[in-house]
């Protein structure tokens, strides 16, 4: 396949030594089937080793390579340089991340929030958790209702996007809240009352003012806005009348 060269912009920051971040060019030999990523690799191995990238699996499973491309919140192993149009492509670390050393950036107190939103089935029967005695099967409506949030691979790119997160960060974020409401809706799941008070706080799901970026840039198709919108949802109905009546009905059918 014929090659060209393509022009990579890497934003470079070292935090312990630099006093702000600037860009930086490297030449690129390129196919048209060649991705961000690689191009990266590349530029890494052949032309400056002091490149700071993450990345791991290579096939937009584990999210690891999130990064801003030409202004836009991707993956770069899944983005192909003949899809940017241009010679010319600009890659710079994900927003709303403290910055470790040029694209790698610090994602803990993502990691944290997701923690914080108990992201795993819970049963008040604690022994049958840890040793089911019989299985717990699903609906193809119950499974419907909540599958989409299942493919979230945690890269990080919607909280990116996020403009809440830039200005609050005690958020949870748009993958938190997301997967806060994946376990909530989970018919297996007996956690809910206490999920929605994590959530109903002046720093939870209300700081949502529904912008919609994270939808948007989710490389799986995962749509946290909606989640999150459901998710308050769950916890205007608890505040009334009818919610009680509602988990007795789905402890009758999984009993």
């Amino acid at each position: 396949m014929k090659m060209k060269e393509v022009r990579l912009r890497i934003q470079r920051f070292d935090p312990s030594q630099d006093a702000r971040p600037a860009f930086r060019e490297y030449s690129v030999p390129a196919t048209d089937s060649m991705t961000v990523l690689e191009a990266l690799l590349y530029a890494k191995s052949y032309i400056d080793h002091s490149i700071a990238v993450r990345f791991s699996c290579r096939m937009s499973s584990c999210g690891s390579c999130g990064m801003k491309i030409d202004g836009r919140p991707r993956l770069a192993c899944e983005t192909q340089l003949s899809s940017l149009g241009g010679p010319e492509v600009r890659v710079q670390p994900m927003d709303n991340f403290p910055i470790i050393r040029d694209l790698v950036v610090d994602m803990e107190s993502f990691f944290e929030h997701h923690r914080e939103m108990m992201p795993h089935l819970e049963r008040e029967d604690r022994e049958e958790q840890e040793h089911p005695t019989r299985e717990y099967p699903m609906t193809p409506e119950e499974l419907d209702a909540i599958q989409q949030f299942t493919y979230c691979i945690k890269c990080g790119l919607c909280t990116s996007s996020c403009p809440t997160v830039s200005t609050d960060a005690e958020f949870p974020g748009p993958q938190a809240l997301a997967q806060t409401y994946r376990y909530l809706e989970d018919p297996r799941d007996e956690g809910g009352a206490r999920r929605l008070a994590l959530v109903d706080t002046q720093h939870g799901v209300w700081r949502c003012h529904f912008a919609g970026s994270c939808s948007q840039v989710c490389p799986k198709g995962v749509d946290p806005t909606l989640g999150i919108q459901l998710l308050k949802r769950h916890v205007m109905a608890a505040k009334g009348p009818g919610r009680g009546e509602e988990k007795k009905r789905r402890g009758a059918a999984q009993g």
